[in-house]
Protein backbone atom coordinates (compact mmCIF):
# COMPACT_ATOMS: atom_id res chain seq x y z
CA UNK A 1 0.00 0.00 0.00
CA UNK A 2 1.61 3.41 -1.22
CA UNK A 3 1.99 6.08 1.98
CA UNK A 4 -0.78 8.17 0.28
CA UNK A 5 -3.43 6.20 0.50
CA UNK A 6 -3.01 5.59 4.06
CA UNK A 7 -5.32 8.07 5.96
CA UNK A 8 -6.27 6.12 9.64
CA UNK A 9 -4.24 3.77 11.54
CA UNK A 10 -4.96 1.62 14.55
CA UNK A 11 -1.17 1.83 17.06
CA UNK A 12 -0.59 -0.71 19.55
CA UNK A 13 0.14 1.82 22.56
CA UNK A 14 1.92 1.65 25.62
CA UNK A 15 2.57 4.78 26.18
CA UNK A 16 6.35 3.42 26.46
CA UNK A 17 8.92 5.58 24.93
CA UNK A 18 8.33 3.90 21.65
CA UNK A 19 5.32 3.92 20.92
CA UNK A 20 5.26 7.79 22.54
CA UNK A 21 7.42 9.05 19.86
CA UNK A 22 5.33 6.90 17.08
CA UNK A 23 2.26 8.87 17.34
CA UNK A 24 4.21 12.04 16.12
CA UNK A 25 6.26 10.02 13.61
CA UNK A 26 2.92 8.86 11.94
CA UNK A 27 1.68 12.16 11.84
CA UNK A 28 4.82 13.59 9.92
CA UNK A 29 5.82 10.71 7.62
CA UNK A 30 2.10 9.35 6.74
CA UNK A 31 0.29 12.33 5.49
CA UNK A 32 -0.84 13.48 8.86
CA UNK A 33 -2.75 10.60 8.81
CA UNK A 34 -5.54 9.87 11.54
CA UNK A 35 -4.19 7.39 14.93
CA UNK A 36 -6.07 5.66 17.08
CA UNK A 37 -4.03 4.21 19.64
CA UNK A 38 -5.52 0.77 21.39
CA UNK A 39 -3.93 -0.58 24.95
CA UNK A 40 -4.78 -3.72 25.84
CA UNK A 41 -4.61 -4.18 29.18
CA UNK A 42 -2.90 -7.31 30.53
CA UNK A 43 -2.57 -6.02 34.04
CA UNK A 44 0.20 -3.76 33.91
CA UNK A 45 -1.53 -1.88 36.41
CA UNK A 46 -0.03 1.93 36.84
CA UNK A 47 1.11 2.01 33.38
CA UNK A 48 -2.56 2.62 32.50
CA UNK A 49 -2.62 5.59 34.68
CA UNK A 50 -2.78 8.91 32.66
CA UNK A 51 -2.48 7.16 29.39
CA UNK A 52 -5.16 8.87 27.54
CA UNK A 53 -4.57 11.95 28.11
CA UNK A 54 -0.42 11.18 27.15
CA UNK A 55 -2.52 9.77 23.85
CA UNK A 56 -4.15 12.63 22.87
CA UNK A 57 -1.71 15.14 23.65
CA UNK A 58 0.72 13.86 21.65
CA UNK A 59 -1.42 13.93 18.34
CA UNK A 60 -3.95 10.34 18.60
CA UNK A 61 -7.79 11.36 18.10
CA UNK A 62 -8.74 8.81 20.46
CA UNK A 63 -8.01 5.88 22.85
CA UNK A 64 -9.02 2.37 23.45
CA UNK A 65 -8.27 0.57 26.87
CA UNK A 66 -9.22 -2.68 26.27
CA UNK A 67 -9.27 -5.16 29.76
CA UNK A 68 -8.39 -8.45 28.12
CA UNK A 69 -7.15 -10.03 31.67
CA UNK A 70 -9.42 -12.28 32.39
CA UNK A 71 -9.06 -13.56 28.30
CA UNK A 72 -5.19 -13.48 28.50
CA UNK A 73 -5.25 -15.31 32.01
CA UNK A 74 -8.45 -18.01 30.84
CA UNK A 75 -7.50 -18.55 26.96
CA UNK A 76 -3.30 -17.97 27.28
CA UNK A 77 -1.81 -18.43 30.47
CA UNK A 78 -3.56 -21.45 31.59
CA UNK A 79 -3.54 -23.10 28.60
CA UNK A 80 0.28 -22.83 28.39
CA UNK A 81 1.04 -23.78 32.67
CA UNK A 82 -1.02 -27.39 31.68
CA UNK A 83 1.11 -27.77 29.06
CA UNK A 84 4.08 -27.28 31.53
CA UNK A 85 6.06 -24.98 28.59
CA UNK A 86 8.90 -22.96 29.04
CA UNK A 87 11.14 -21.57 26.61
CA UNK A 88 14.88 -22.01 28.07
CA UNK A 89 13.23 -21.15 31.69
CA UNK A 90 11.67 -19.03 30.58
CA UNK A 91 7.79 -18.32 31.50
CA UNK A 92 6.71 -16.84 28.33
CA UNK A 93 5.17 -13.66 30.04
CA UNK A 94 5.92 -11.51 27.10
CA UNK A 95 5.25 -13.63 24.55
CA UNK A 96 1.33 -15.18 24.96
CA UNK A 97 0.44 -11.55 25.82
CA UNK A 98 1.15 -10.22 22.51
CA UNK A 99 -1.21 -12.93 20.67
CA UNK A 100 -4.25 -11.48 22.62
CA UNK A 101 -3.48 -7.92 22.36
CA UNK A 102 -2.95 -8.03 18.29
CA UNK A 103 -6.23 -9.95 18.26
CA UNK A 104 -7.92 -6.77 19.80
CA UNK A 105 -6.27 -5.28 17.53
CA UNK A 106 -6.80 -6.53 14.09
CA UNK A 107 -10.23 -6.43 15.48
CA UNK A 108 -10.85 -2.67 16.21
CA UNK A 109 -8.92 -1.98 12.95
CA UNK A 110 -11.47 -3.80 10.65
CA UNK A 111 -13.98 -1.72 13.02
CA UNK A 112 -13.11 1.68 12.47
CA UNK A 113 -12.34 0.82 8.65
CA UNK A 114 -8.12 1.16 9.35
CA UNK A 115 -5.48 1.36 6.35
CA UNK A 116 -2.88 -0.12 8.55
CA UNK A 117 -1.70 -1.09 11.82
CA UNK A 118 0.98 -0.14 13.74
CA UNK A 119 3.33 -1.38 16.57
CA UNK A 120 6.25 -0.59 18.43
CA UNK A 121 8.57 -3.20 17.99
CA UNK A 122 12.12 -3.45 16.96
CA UNK A 123 13.29 -4.78 14.09
CA UNK A 124 15.91 -7.23 16.21
CA UNK A 125 13.17 -8.30 18.68
CA UNK A 126 10.75 -11.49 18.64
CA UNK A 127 7.45 -9.29 19.49
CA UNK A 128 7.36 -7.96 15.91
CA UNK A 129 7.00 -11.31 14.46
CA UNK A 130 4.22 -11.94 17.95
CA UNK A 131 2.43 -9.24 16.63
CA UNK A 132 2.48 -9.64 12.96
CA UNK A 133 1.77 -13.09 13.20
CA UNK A 134 -1.71 -12.89 15.54
CA UNK A 135 -2.81 -9.82 12.88
CA UNK A 136 -2.66 -11.58 9.64
CA UNK A 137 -4.79 -14.62 11.80
CA UNK A 138 -7.74 -12.08 11.95
CA UNK A 139 -6.96 -9.18 9.55
CA UNK A 140 -4.86 -11.30 6.63
CA UNK A 141 -5.06 -8.21 4.41
CA UNK A 142 -4.30 -5.59 6.97
CA UNK A 143 -1.28 -3.03 5.71
CA UNK A 144 1.35 -3.22 8.72
CA UNK A 145 4.06 -0.29 9.53
CA UNK A 146 6.84 -1.08 12.15
CA UNK A 147 8.36 2.04 12.73
CA UNK A 148 11.68 0.66 13.68
CA UNK A 149 11.96 -0.81 9.84
CA UNK A 150 11.46 2.39 8.61
CA UNK A 151 12.66 5.23 10.19
CA UNK A 152 16.92 6.88 11.06
CA UNK A 153 16.16 6.56 14.59
CA UNK A 154 19.08 3.77 15.70
CA UNK A 155 19.00 4.09 18.95
CA UNK A 156 16.98 4.35 22.60
CA UNK A 157 18.64 7.73 23.07
CA UNK A 158 17.86 9.45 20.22
CA UNK A 159 14.54 7.91 20.57
CA UNK A 160 14.38 10.20 23.57
CA UNK A 161 15.87 13.00 21.78
CA UNK A 162 13.12 12.69 19.34
CA UNK A 163 10.56 12.60 21.80
CA UNK A 164 12.04 16.05 23.45
CA UNK A 165 12.11 17.48 20.49
CA UNK A 166 8.09 16.97 19.81
CA UNK A 167 6.98 17.48 23.54
CA UNK A 168 6.44 14.38 24.51
CA UNK A 169 6.34 13.72 28.27
CA UNK A 170 8.26 10.40 29.02
CA UNK A 171 8.38 8.91 32.37
CA UNK A 172 12.12 7.50 32.37
CA UNK A 173 15.22 9.17 32.29
CA UNK A 174 18.73 7.92 29.63
CA UNK A 175 19.74 6.09 33.59
CA UNK A 176 16.71 4.44 34.33
CA UNK A 177 16.11 3.33 30.44
CA UNK A 178 15.96 -0.66 30.82
CA UNK A 179 13.59 -1.94 28.11
CA UNK A 180 11.02 -3.21 29.96
CA UNK A 181 7.68 -5.26 29.53
CA UNK A 182 4.77 -5.56 32.50
CA UNK A 183 1.83 -7.57 32.81
CA UNK A 184 0.21 -9.27 35.61
CA UNK A 185 1.96 -12.18 34.42
CA UNK A 186 5.67 -10.73 34.99
CA UNK A 187 8.03 -7.99 34.29
CA UNK A 188 11.34 -8.13 31.95
CA UNK A 189 14.16 -6.12 32.19
CA UNK A 190 16.72 -5.78 29.53
CA UNK A 191 19.37 -2.67 28.36
CA UNK A 192 21.78 -0.97 29.97
CA UNK A 193 24.00 -2.76 32.30
CA UNK A 194 22.31 -5.94 31.56
CA UNK A 195 23.65 -5.98 28.11
CA UNK A 196 27.32 -6.75 29.74
CA UNK A 197 26.67 -10.78 30.70
CA UNK A 198 29.39 -10.47 33.05
CA UNK A 199 27.25 -7.72 35.14
CA UNK A 200 25.34 -9.10 37.82
CA UNK A 201 21.89 -7.51 38.19
CA UNK A 202 20.98 -5.57 41.12
CA UNK A 203 18.48 -7.17 42.63
CA UNK A 204 19.23 -5.12 46.28
CA UNK A 205 19.33 -2.00 44.70
CA UNK A 206 15.90 0.42 45.47
CA UNK A 207 13.65 0.76 42.94
CA UNK A 208 14.88 -2.40 40.50
CA UNK A 209 12.70 -4.79 41.51
CA UNK A 210 9.08 -4.30 40.97
CA UNK A 211 7.10 -7.05 41.98
CA UNK A 212 9.16 -8.47 44.70
CA UNK A 213 12.38 -8.74 46.46
CA UNK A 214 15.80 -10.34 46.17
CA UNK A 215 16.11 -13.37 48.29
CA UNK A 216 18.24 -11.59 50.18
CA UNK A 217 15.62 -9.73 51.78
CA UNK A 218 12.95 -11.94 52.04
CA UNK A 219 11.78 -13.00 55.76
CA UNK A 220 13.71 -15.17 57.70
CA UNK A 221 10.96 -17.37 58.48
CA UNK A 222 9.07 -19.53 55.25
CA UNK A 223 6.14 -19.01 54.69
CA UNK A 224 3.66 -21.80 54.23
CA UNK A 225 0.82 -21.78 51.64
CA UNK A 226 -1.98 -24.54 49.62
CA UNK A 227 -3.11 -23.88 46.16
CA UNK A 228 -6.44 -26.23 45.02
CA UNK A 229 -6.45 -27.54 40.91
CA UNK A 230 -9.76 -28.88 39.37
CA UNK A 231 -8.74 -30.25 36.17
CA UNK A 232 -5.61 -28.70 35.59
CA UNK A 233 -6.87 -24.94 36.53
CA UNK A 234 -6.13 -23.66 39.99
CA UNK A 235 -9.76 -22.76 42.02
CA UNK A 236 -8.29 -22.00 45.35
CA UNK A 237 -5.52 -20.17 47.38
CA UNK A 238 -5.01 -21.57 50.85
CA UNK A 239 -8.31 -22.79 51.33
CA UNK A 240 -10.33 -20.08 49.79
CA UNK A 241 -12.31 -20.29 46.29
CA UNK A 242 -10.67 -17.89 43.98
CA UNK A 243 -10.98 -17.04 40.16
CA UNK A 244 -7.16 -17.82 38.47
CA UNK A 245 -6.57 -14.78 37.61
CA UNK A 246 -7.14 -13.72 41.34
CA UNK A 247 -5.15 -16.55 42.82
CA UNK A 248 -1.99 -15.23 40.37
CA UNK A 249 -2.56 -11.80 41.76
CA UNK A 250 -2.28 -13.62 45.22
CA UNK A 251 0.46 -15.47 44.45
CA UNK A 252 2.07 -12.54 43.36
CA UNK A 253 1.86 -10.99 46.36
CA UNK A 254 3.13 -13.75 48.89
CA UNK A 255 5.76 -14.91 46.25
CA UNK A 256 7.13 -11.32 45.46
CA UNK A 257 7.24 -10.81 49.16
CA UNK A 258 9.60 -14.07 49.54
CA UNK A 259 12.02 -13.52 47.13
CA UNK A 260 10.60 -16.07 44.43
CA UNK A 261 11.00 -16.18 40.58
CA UNK A 262 13.83 -14.37 39.45
CA UNK A 263 15.45 -15.45 36.09
CA UNK A 264 18.34 -14.57 34.64
CA UNK A 265 18.97 -15.52 31.30
CA UNK A 266 20.95 -15.26 28.16
CA UNK A 267 18.07 -16.60 25.51
CA UNK A 268 18.26 -17.09 21.78
CA UNK A 269 15.75 -14.97 20.23
CA UNK A 270 13.81 -16.29 17.43
CA UNK A 271 15.72 -14.16 15.07
CA UNK A 272 19.09 -15.59 15.91
CA UNK A 273 20.92 -13.59 18.01
CA UNK A 274 21.22 -14.19 21.67
CA UNK A 275 19.78 -11.64 24.36
CA UNK A 276 19.96 -11.50 28.04
CA UNK A 277 16.91 -10.49 30.11
CA UNK A 278 16.21 -10.41 33.96
CA UNK A 279 12.38 -11.64 34.39
CA UNK A 280 10.66 -11.50 37.50
CA UNK A 281 7.52 -14.08 37.65
CA UNK A 282 6.36 -14.56 41.22
CA UNK A 283 3.28 -16.16 40.89
CA UNK A 284 4.10 -18.08 37.88
CA UNK A 285 6.97 -19.68 38.90
CA UNK A 286 4.89 -21.02 42.16
CA UNK A 287 1.78 -21.69 39.66
CA UNK A 288 4.27 -24.26 37.70
CA UNK A 289 5.75 -25.47 40.63
CA UNK A 290 2.42 -26.65 42.24
CA UNK A 291 0.58 -27.54 38.51
CA UNK A 292 4.26 -29.90 38.14
CA UNK A 293 3.80 -31.33 41.69
CA UNK A 294 0.39 -32.88 41.34
CA UNK A 295 0.63 -34.09 38.04
CA UNK A 296 3.56 -36.09 39.42
CA UNK A 297 0.76 -38.00 41.21
CA UNK A 298 -2.15 -37.95 38.44
CA UNK A 299 -0.52 -38.69 35.42
CA UNK A 300 0.73 -42.19 33.95
CA UNK A 301 4.09 -42.86 33.16
CA UNK A 302 3.58 -42.81 29.58
CA UNK A 303 1.62 -39.87 29.37
CA UNK A 304 4.00 -37.52 31.77
CA UNK A 305 6.85 -38.61 29.39
CA UNK A 306 5.09 -37.78 26.08
CA UNK A 307 3.74 -34.49 27.56
CA UNK A 308 6.83 -33.56 28.60
CA UNK A 309 8.06 -33.75 25.11
CA UNK A 310 5.71 -31.72 23.65
CA UNK A 311 5.91 -28.89 26.24
CA UNK A 312 9.21 -28.07 24.38
CA UNK A 313 7.51 -28.16 21.25
CA UNK A 314 4.38 -25.60 22.63
CA UNK A 315 6.82 -23.73 24.51
CA UNK A 316 8.51 -22.88 20.61
CA UNK A 317 4.95 -22.07 18.94
CA UNK A 318 4.19 -19.44 21.58
CA UNK A 319 7.81 -17.97 22.02
CA UNK A 320 7.60 -17.61 18.34
CA UNK A 321 4.33 -16.33 17.85
CA UNK A 322 2.62 -19.18 16.51
CA UNK A 323 -0.27 -19.08 19.08
CA UNK A 324 -3.00 -19.09 16.27
CA UNK A 325 -1.89 -21.91 14.87
CA UNK A 326 -3.77 -25.38 13.96
CA UNK A 327 -0.84 -27.30 15.62
CA UNK A 328 -0.65 -25.21 18.50
CA UNK A 329 -4.78 -25.70 19.23
CA UNK A 330 -4.12 -29.56 18.33
CA UNK A 331 -1.39 -29.78 21.69
CA UNK A 332 -3.76 -27.67 23.10
CA UNK A 333 -6.77 -30.61 22.87
CA UNK A 334 -3.57 -33.15 23.77
CA UNK A 335 -2.68 -30.93 26.64
CA UNK A 336 -6.46 -30.51 28.02
CA UNK A 337 -7.52 -34.02 28.01
CA UNK A 338 -4.19 -34.84 30.21
CA UNK A 339 -5.80 -32.63 33.04
CA UNK A 340 -9.07 -34.42 33.76
CA UNK A 341 -7.56 -35.92 36.76
CA UNK A 342 -5.10 -33.02 37.64
CA UNK A 343 -7.46 -32.10 40.20
CA UNK A 344 -6.16 -32.02 44.14
CA UNK A 345 -4.22 -30.00 46.60
CA UNK A 346 -0.82 -28.86 46.80
CA UNK A 347 1.33 -27.43 50.16
CA UNK A 348 4.53 -25.37 49.39
CA UNK A 349 6.97 -24.02 52.09
CA UNK A 350 8.50 -20.56 50.52
CA UNK A 351 11.84 -19.81 52.08
CA UNK A 352 14.41 -16.72 50.67
CA UNK A 353 13.57 -17.40 46.69
CA UNK A 354 12.90 -21.46 47.22
CA UNK A 355 9.96 -23.51 46.40
CA UNK A 356 9.83 -26.07 49.06
CA UNK A 357 7.38 -29.34 48.41
CA UNK A 358 5.05 -30.22 51.66
CA UNK A 359 2.37 -32.45 50.64
CA UNK A 360 0.25 -33.33 47.70
CA UNK A 361 -3.62 -35.08 47.85
CA UNK A 362 -5.57 -35.63 45.17
CA UNK A 363 -8.61 -38.43 44.95
CA UNK A 364 -7.32 -39.68 41.46
CA UNK A 365 -3.54 -40.04 42.70
CA UNK A 366 -2.06 -43.09 41.15
CA UNK A 367 0.96 -43.53 43.70
CA UNK A 368 -0.25 -46.35 46.61
CA UNK A 369 1.88 -46.30 49.21
CA UNK A 370 0.78 -49.90 49.74
CA UNK A 371 2.76 -50.68 46.21
CA UNK A 372 5.58 -48.85 46.94
CA UNK A 373 6.32 -49.71 50.67
CA UNK A 374 9.68 -50.85 51.56
CA UNK A 375 7.88 -52.57 54.36
CA UNK A 376 5.91 -55.68 54.27
CA UNK A 377 3.14 -55.60 52.15
CA UNK A 378 0.59 -58.26 50.33
CA UNK A 379 0.01 -56.80 47.12
CA UNK A 380 3.02 -57.18 45.35
CA UNK A 381 4.93 -60.43 44.58
CA UNK A 382 8.68 -59.15 44.04
CA UNK A 383 9.74 -62.78 42.53
CA UNK A 384 7.56 -61.92 39.47
CA UNK A 385 10.39 -59.25 38.59
CA UNK A 386 12.35 -62.20 37.66
CA UNK A 387 10.62 -63.02 34.68
CA UNK A 388 9.76 -59.70 33.69
CA UNK A 389 13.54 -58.57 33.53
CA UNK A 390 13.67 -62.03 31.19
CA UNK A 391 11.52 -60.38 28.60
CA UNK A 392 12.77 -56.82 28.91
CA UNK A 393 15.97 -57.69 28.93
CA UNK A 394 15.94 -60.48 26.30
CA UNK A 395 17.39 -58.16 23.35
CA UNK A 396 20.69 -57.42 25.38
CA UNK A 397 21.16 -60.94 25.83
CA UNK A 398 20.38 -61.93 22.82
CA UNK A 399 22.92 -59.03 20.79
CA UNK A 400 25.60 -60.18 23.74
CA UNK A 401 25.42 -63.44 23.01
CA UNK A 402 25.85 -63.18 19.19
CA UNK A 403 28.89 -61.01 19.91
CA UNK A 404 30.07 -63.50 21.52
CA UNK A 405 29.57 -65.99 19.11
CA UNK A 406 31.15 -64.05 16.14
CA UNK A 407 34.52 -63.13 18.31
CA UNK A 408 34.91 -66.64 18.91
CA UNK A 409 34.35 -67.84 15.23
CA UNK A 410 37.92 -65.17 14.70
CA UNK A 411 39.94 -66.98 17.01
Amino acid sequence: MKKEDIKKVVLAYSGGLDTSVIIPWLKENYNDCEVIAVSGNVGQADELEGLEEKALKTGASKLYIEDLTDEFVNDFIIPTVQAGAMYEQYMLGTSFARPVIAKRLAEIALAEGADAIAHGCTGKGNDQVRFELAIKAFAPDMHIIAPWREWSIKSRDEEIEYAEAHNVPLRITRETNYSKDKNLWHLSHEGLDLEDAGNEPLYEKPGFLEMGVSPVDAPDEPEYITLEFEKGVPSAFNGKKMSPKDIIYALNEVGGKNGIGLLDIVENRLVGMKCRGVYETPGGTILYFAHNYLETLTLDKMTAHEKERLSVTFAELVYNGQWFTPLRRAMSAFVTSTQETVTGKVRLKLYKGNIIKAGVWSDYALYSEELATFGRDEVYNQADAAGFINLYGLPIKVAAQVKQRLEAEKK
